[in-house]
């Protein structure tokens, strides 16, 4: 049996990781040196907590790209459970509903979207983020540096 470098270089990253205290295991992603396509291996991705500046909320989100990797799109995935929270958007925003349900409340309207739904909401919407239930989705935000925009 043949262990390519990369197979070799991740073994050894885990036994590592283990051997310091359990420490949070990086998420696996592989690039394409000369393209730039960058594949992540989604069931890597362990979001963190995250401070919606709402107390009680069971929001957790990682990053999946440095900014060095994509100048342009930020994506990531966030998990909620039974949360909800208020966000003003300043970025355009794409989230597909991987598992669960996802409800964005803005005005007097709802829209929900389920595993498999695409949702877009534009730049300048003061939404509510609502997960019913445990729900899990990717976003991807243009653009990546928005926090950065004046």
């Amino acid at each position: 049996m043949q262990i390519n470098q990369e197979k070799l270089e991740e073994i050894i990253r885990r036994v590592l990781l283990e051997e310091m205290g359990g420490a949070k295991p990086p998420i696996e992603k592989h690039v394409e040196k000369k393209s730039g396509v960058l594949v992540v291996k989604g069931k890597t991705v362990k979001p963190e907590p995250f401070d919606t500046g709402k107390p009680g909320t069971k929001v957790f989100l990682s990053d999946i790209m440095t900014l060095k990797e994509s100048p342009r799109l930020m994506a990531g995935i966030m998990e909620m459970d039974e949360s909800s929270f208020p966000w003003t958007l300043e970025y355009d925003e794409v989230d597909y509903i991987i598992d669960g349900v996802l409800e964005i409340k803005i005005n007097d309207s709802v829209v929900r979207g389920e595993a498999g739904d695409i949702i877009f909401i534009p730049k300048g919407s003061s939404i509510s983020f609502v997960s019913p239930g445990k729900s899990r989705f990717l976003y991807v935000t243009y653009p990546a540096d928005w926090a950065e925009q004046e």
